[in-house]
């Protein structure tokens, strides 16, 4: 889970650093190229954000996508240093950062049905299970070492 984390960050902050690199070039071109050249055309498989961000794209509206980007980052980094070092807000914080998403995946998949929000929303619904079934362990182990512990 952690280096799944690590390498979320990572993606989107090299994502956000290319951006950041166009700040000062022709915002309009550069959607258009990368819809033409990407290996898939992300207006179509991602939510109506994507289209909503880099239509009519200016500087201050690609600086604010550049600042929630890394924002965004820093939260996956410190979320898997977290789980890399078996914190127990870790825990709390992939299983509440990532049941945040599961509405939107759902609410996606109910406008129209493709095979890469199926892939995200099962690989979120096994995070989220996941996470939660570890903190249950935790809970009742906790419970145990207590009782256990206690004189009695």
């Amino acid at each position: 889970m952690a280096v799944f984390e690590a390498a979320k960050g990572l993606l989107v902050l090299s994502a956000s650093l290319y951006i950041f690199v166009l700040v000062h070039q022709e915002v309009q071109p550069f959607s258009g190229h990368f819809s033409r050249t990407a290996l898939f055309d992300p207006f179509r498989h991602f939510p109506s954000i994507s289209k909503m961000l880099f239509q009519n794209m200016s500087d201050d509206r690609l600086h604010f996508l550049v600042l929630i980007a890394s924002i965004y980052s820093i939260m996956r980094f410190i979320e898997s240093y977290g789980l890399w070092f078996g914190r127990r807000w870790a825990e709390w914080f992939a299983l509440l950062s990532g049941s945040v998403y599961l509405p939107i995946e759902l609410y996606e998949l109910a406008k129209g049905f493709t095979w890469l929000k199926i892939v995200l929303l099962t690989t979120n619904l096994v995070i989220v299970l996941y996470m939660a079934i570890v903190l249950i362990r935790g809970r009742f182990s906790l419970i145990k070492e207590s009782s256990a512990s206690s004189p009695g």
